[in-house]
C-alpha cells in the first residue's frame, strides 16, 4: 500500500510535499460536490415512476431483489410461476444477481414489504426511493469514485491544479448522473470496475488489472465493448516482452486471474450445465432485434432511410452487425497489439466501445456510456474533444431524459458541466491545429490553406447550438401528427452524426504520433 501511495505522489514530481495537503483539500471538496450534485439529481422523478403494469428501470431493480431474495439461486434466471420472466426478468451477469440479493437482504431488514413475492410488484413510496437511491450513492462512493480519484492523481499529467479540475469534471459528467440517479441504474458499479482495471493496468499491475475488469464483465456484459482493448493490450504487451521468458509468465497469471475470476462468480451455475447456459441465454437475448428505441447508431439512423428490421431477416441482422463491428474495431485493435502503450490503450477503448455502439446488435442510448467513460480519461490530453463527446453524449439521451421527468436535471448539468470545461480546463484553448491533431486532414485532402483548427471549432460552436435547439423544441413544440416521432429522431441522427466523425477522429489519433508534452506544459 505503501508503494501505491509513494507511485500516486512522487509520480513525476507532481505532489510536492507541502502541497499535498492543500491537493487533498480540493480533492475532497471535489467529491463532496459530485456527492451533493448526485444527491440532488436523486430527488427528482425516476424511470416508470407510477406507470404500470411495466414500470421501469427502478420496477426492475426492485423485482431483481424480490426474486433474488424469496426464491432459491438456481430459479433466478429460469421462467416459473414464482418468476415471470416477461415482468423484467433477470437478464445481466451473476455479480449483478449478488449486487440485487444483498441489497434484497438490507431491504428486508428494513421493510419487509420492499421484496414481498409479488405482493411487492410495482411497490412505490418516498422511504423505497430514499433506499434505492442510497444504494445507488454507496455503491458509487465504494466502487467508482475512489478509482476516478486514484486515476487523476496517478496517471494524469500537469500540476496538481490540472488533476483536481479534471477530477471534477469527470465526477460531475451529466451523462452517468442522470441515468444512475435520475432514470435509475447501478452502471457506477460496472464502469467503476473497469475504471480499476485501466488504473491497475496503467501502474503496471496487469493481474490485478484483469480481475478487475473481469468483475466488470461479470456484473454487465455490455463491458464487453471495452474487451478488445484489454485482451489486445495484455496480449501485445506479453509479445513485446517476450512469450518465450517474462511475457509468457505474464500471459499465463493473467489468464489464471481471469479464469478464477469467472470461476469464482459463475461457481453456483457450474454444477449444472443446463444453469449456466440459462444464464448466457438470458444476458445475450438476440431475439429482441437490432435496437430498440431512437437509439443514434447507425442502424437506428440508417432505418429512417431504409427499413433494415423489415428488408432483413433477424439472423442477417445479427451477421451484419457482427461483421460491421467487428470491421470498425479491428484497426485500433491492430495497432494496440502492435503498440501496447497506455496512450494507445485509452485511444483504443474509446475506438472500441464506439465501433461497438454504433454497429453492434441491441444496442441501448444508455450504452454510451460505456464510450463516454474512456473519453472522460482523456479529458486531461484532449478535453476540446472529449468535452465535444461527452456534450453530445448527454444530449443523445434526451428522450429517456424527457420521458424519466428529468429535463431540469438535463439542463442545469449539461450547462453546468460545459461552463466548467470550458473554465477549468480552458477546453476552448485547446484548440490548435497541433492539439486537435487535424494537420493529417491536411495531407489526406490537400488543404493546404485551410483553417483546420478554427473549421473544426465552428462545427463545435454549431453543433451546441443545435443540440440546445434540439432540446428546446422537443420540450415546447408538438412535433406532427403525422411524424409523433421528429424530434426523437433528430436528436438521434445529430448525435449520430457527431459520434461518426469523432470515431474516425480518435481513429486517426490512433495511428498517429502520442501528443507532444509541451504544447500541454503551457497551460499548466
Amino acid at each position: 500500500m505503501s508503494r501505491f501511495f509513494a507511485v500516486c505522489f512522487c509520480h513525476k514530481s507532481s505532489f510536492p510535499a507541502v502541497g499535498v495537503m492543500q491537493t487533498w483539500s480540493l480533492v475532497s471538496i471535489s467529491v463532496l460536490l459530485g456527492v451533493a450534485v448526485r444527491w440532488g439529481v436523486s430527488l427528482n422523478s425516476y424511470s416508470g415512476a407510477g406507470e404500470p403494469p411495466m414500470f421501469g428501470d427502478y420496477e426492475a431493480q426492485r423485482h431483481w431483489q424480490e426474486v433474488t431474495y424469496n426464491l432459491p439461486l438456481q430459479e433466478w434466471y429460469f421462467n416459473s410461476t414464482d418468476n415471470d420472466l416477461n415482468y423484467w426478468g433477470l437478464d445481466y451477469p451473476p455479480l449483478t444477481a449478488y449486487h440485487s440479493w444483498l441489497c434484497a437482504h438490507i431491504a428486508k431488514i428494513i421493510n419487509p414489504e420492499w421484496v414481498e413475492l409479488h405482493k411487492s410488484r410495482g411497490y412505490e413510496s418516498p422511504e423505497h426511493k430514499l433506499f434505492m437511491r442510497t444504494t445507488v450513492l454507496v455503491a458509487d462512493v465504494l466502487i467508482y469514485i475512489p478509482a476516478v480519484v486514484l486515476y487523476c492523481l496517478c496517471l494524469t499529467d500537469g500540476s496538481s491544479k490540472k488533476k483536481v479540475s479534471s477530477l471534477l469534471c469527470i465526477l460531475l459528467y451529466p451523462g452517468l448522473i442522470l441515468i444512475d440517479y435520475g432514470h435509475f441504474q447501478y452502471n457506477c458499479v460496472s464502469l467503476g470496475f473497469a475504471l480499476w482495471g485501466v488504473l491497475a493496468l496503467g501502474l503496471g499491475w496487469d493481474v490485478f488489472g484483469s480481475m478487475a475488469f473481469s468483475l466488470a464483465l461479470n456484473y454487465k456484459q455490455m463491458e464487453l465493448y471495452h474487451a478488445l482493448p484489454f485482451f489486445c493490450y495484455l496480449l501485445g504487451k506479453c509479445v513485446k516482452t517476450g512469450l518465450m521468458g517474462r511475457g509468457l509468465f505474464l500471459l499465463v497469471r493473467v489468464a489464471t486471474a481471469v479464469l478464477v475470476t469467472f470461476a469464482l462468480c459463475w461457481w453456483p451455475f457450474l454444477s449444472d450445465p443446463s444453469q449456466a447456459s440459462q444464464v448466457v441465454r438470458r444476458i445475450f437475448p438476440v431475439a429482441r432485434g437490432l435496437f430498440e428505441d431512437k437509439v443514434a447508431n447507425a442502424w437506428c439512423s440508417l432505418n429512417t432511410l431504409i427499413k433494415i428490421r423489415s428488408i432483413l431477416s433477424a439472423d442477417s441482422q445479427l451477421y451484419l452487425s457482427f461483421a460491421f463491428t467487428l470491421l470498425a474495431a479491428l484497426p485500433s485493435s491492430v495497432k494496440l497489439l502492435t503498440q501496447p502503450t497506455f496512450w494507445h490503450f485509452k485511444l483504443a477503448l474509446v475506438n472500441s466501445s464506439l465501433a461497438f455502439f454504433l454497429f453492434s446488435y441491441q444496442v441501448h442510448e444508455k450504452s454510451i456510456l460505456l464510450v463516454s467513460l474512456p473519453v472522460c480519461l482523456l479529458l486531461n490530453d484532449l478535453p476540446f474533444m472529449g468535452l465535444w463527446f461527452l456534450q453530445a453524449s448527454t444530449f443523445s439521451m434526451l428522450p429517456l431524459l424527457l420521458k424519466d421527468g428529468l429535463l431540469i436535471p438535463y439542463a442545469v448539468t449539461s450547462l453546468a458541466f460545459l461552463l466548467l470545461c470550458i473554465y477549468l480546463l480552458s477546453a476552448l484553448d485547446h484548440g490548435s491545429e497541433d492539439e486537435l491533431r487535424v494537420g493529417v486532414y491536411r495531407k489526406l485532402f490537400c488543404l493546404p490553406k485551410l483553417d483546420l483548427a478554427g473549421w473544426v471549432k465552428w462545427k463545435f460552436y454549431i453543433s451546441v447550438a443545435v443540440m440546445a435547439g434540439l432540446s428546446v423544441l422537443s420540450v415546447v413544440s408538438n412535433p406532427p401528427p403525422h411524424l409523433p416521432d421528429l424530434f426523437p429522431v433528430l436528436v438521434s441522427a445529430t448525435a449520430f452524426l457527431q459520434f461518426l466523425g469523432i470515431f474516425i477522429h480518435f481513429n486517426v489519433l490512433q495511428f498517429s504520433k502520442p501528443i507532444s508534452k509541451k504544447s500541454q506544459k503551457k497551460t499548466n
